[in-house]
This record gives structure tokens, sequence and C-alpha cells, in this order.
């Protein structure tokens, strides 16, 4: 799959993948989407995010975890 909403930049925000070359990582978006924040929400807090990048980065955060083998916690 092709991102073309996500950069990966190592002189910013450490090489973590954001969205569009703004100081917007994915790692954030995906979190606002699990807490249930609302697409018109995120985009107040965010002006520079559009509506186009919040699933582009939920599709980039699963194909990045089904590269990877996550730990399972145990109780």
């Amino acid at each position: 799959m092709e991102f073309k909403r996500i950069t990966i930049e190592p002189d910013k925000m450490g090489g973590v993948p954001c969205i569009r070359g703004f100081r917007i990582p994915v790692a954030t978006v995906v979190g606002m989407v699990a807490e249930g924040m609302t697409v018109e929400r995120m985009l107040e807090l965010y002006p520079d995010l559009e509506a186009e990048d919040i699933p582009e980065a939920l599709h980039y955060a699963a194909e990045v975890l089904s590269m990877r083998e996550a730990p399972v916690p145990v109780p």
C-alpha cells in the first residue's frame, strides 16, 4: 500500500511517522480515534489536519503492526 499523506523525515520529530510533513504524529491521530474523538473535534484541535489524513493514518498503523510481532501482555 502506498501512503501519500504519511511522511518520515529524520530531521523532523526524530523520524516519527507524521501527517504530510506537519508535526502531527500518526500515533497522535490513532490515539485520538481510539479515545472516540470525532473527526470534527480532531480538525478543530489540529487545523492542519485534513479529514482524509485520518483513515490513512489508521491504515498506516495497521500496516506497520502487521509487519511486526506485538508483545503479549502477561497478567
